[in-house]
């Protein structure tokens, strides 16, 4: 059970905020699934502004983490943005909806790759909640602790000024785990848990700085690493895995 009521609230309650109706029967029928699927261990969300622009980054543990991160985040207020690689957008069904929801596609290892960027500070300016993965993929450390940042969370957030807001997560890994997408695993029932913490602090950071966007990408990914560590109940190992070399780095300092 949730620790946090929000989550037996009817949607109309919950988020009476207007958006495109596909979006709205998307996550009502999405958040009538989920209850029944996964339990849920939320927190209050105390640290998410509830009007204008903001970025939510979330450690990537899962295929099926995006449905409950979207779940804890439309129940508590806003509407996610959310990037994504654009292959999903090239699914029948998954990339209708995707269109139809505003959701932003990266077309990752081509020239438009920053296009994604640009989409995403327009939806900032619009005051929408966007929501980054900074590892760009789910995590391929062995102990499924978060990995080294890609930068372009960390330039979005220096170039715009937006508040950077972390949520950790735990238990979408085990309804589907591995990078792989494989059939959900329900039974036993899991638990969904989020955490969300205080805004990462960028501001003392230059955008048209390299140094400043490996150090924003440091502390974004210390932020979660820290919320994961909470929820696990678990000291996080000392070292980093960054996925480009294949193992575990030194664990760069913010």
């Amino acid at each position: 059970m949730s620790a946090d009521p929000t989550v037996r609230l009817p949607l109309r309650v919950a988020n009476p905020t207007p958006v495109q109706p596909t979006y709205r029967r998307l996550a009502g029928f999405a958040g009538w699934l989920l209850r029944r699927l996964v339990n849920a261990d939320w927190d209050d969300a105390a640290q998410l502004p509830r009007t204008g622009g903001v970025i939510v980054v979330s450690n990537h543990i899962s295929n099926f983490d995006p449905p409950a991160l979207a779940h804890y985040l439309v129940w508590h207020g806003r509407w996610p943005r959310a990037l994504g690689k654009s292959d999903l957008w090239k699914v029948p069904v998954i990339g209708w909806l995707a269109r139809r929801t505003g959701q932003i596609p990266v077309e990752r290892g081509t020239d438009r790759a920053k296009d994604a960027l640009v989409h995403a500070r327009e939806a900032l300016d619009a005051g929408e909640c966007v929501v980054v993965y900074p590892e760009g993929t789910i995590t391929a450390d062995p102990g499924t602790w978060p990995m080294t940042a890609r930068p372009g969370v960390a330039r979005l957030a220096l170039q715009t000024g937006y508040p950077v807001v972390p949520v950790g997560q735990w238990g979408a890994n085990f309804v589907m785990p591995g990078k792989k997408p494989v059939w959900p695993r329900f039974r036993p029932r899991r638990t969904m848990v989020f955490r969300m913490g205080d805004p990462v602090r960028l501001d003392d950071l230059d955008a048209s700085d390299d140094e400043a966007v490996r150090i924003a990408g440091a502390r974004i990914i210390a932020a979660l690493t820290a919320l994961v560590a909470g929820i696990r109940g678990e000291a996080s190992p000392e070292d980093v895995y960054d996925i480009r070399v294949g193992h575990r780095v030194p664990r760069q300092r913010g």
